[in-house]
């Protein structure tokens, strides 16, 4: 008897499970991310800033002023250049995308999914909105 599977490898040939600091670690050294100056920087630049929150975060905090704002459940299908459902900023897999969501943590998961698309230049804001908002850039209330 073998005793099971090869340490490191599931049933079926599967890779074990990462946890989620790890998965988090893994898809943040695939790219830069950026701070809330850079970010505010790269948008005056022509940067697209993306806003994934949901609903009751901004109604409760506010909305970055020039933010497309985009539920995280359509983010794909509204940024994909090649989309049918696609936003009208979304012209380019070379558009320049900050990626925002509460914190910080949701937006990078998000920008390793818009960098599978071929959005290259996808990158998401250290600290999300919150370190935004704490760096006293422009919010709408």
């Amino acid at each position: 008897m073998s005793g099971g599977p090869a340490v490191g490898v599931g049933d079926q040939g599967r890779q074990d499970p990462v946890g989620i600091d790890e998965l988090l670690d893994q898809v943040r050294a695939a790219y830069e991310r950026i701070g809330p100056q850079e970010a505010a920087d790269a948008a005056a630049g022509g940067a697209l800033l993306v806003d994934i929150r949901y609903a009751a975060l901004r109604e409760k905090d506010g909305l970055i002023p020039g933010a497309l704002v985009v539920e995280r459940n359509e983010l794909e299908w509204r940024l994909d250049p090649r989309g049918s459902h696609r936003a009208p900023q979304a012209v380019s897999h070379d558009l320049r995308v900050v990626v925002i969501c509460n914190e910080g943590y949701a937006s990078s998961l998000a920008v390793a999914s818009l960098r599978q698309l071929g959005l290259h230049r996808a990158t998401d804001l250290t600290g999300g909105f919150q370190a935004w908002r704490a760096a006293g850039l422009p919010v709408a209330l």
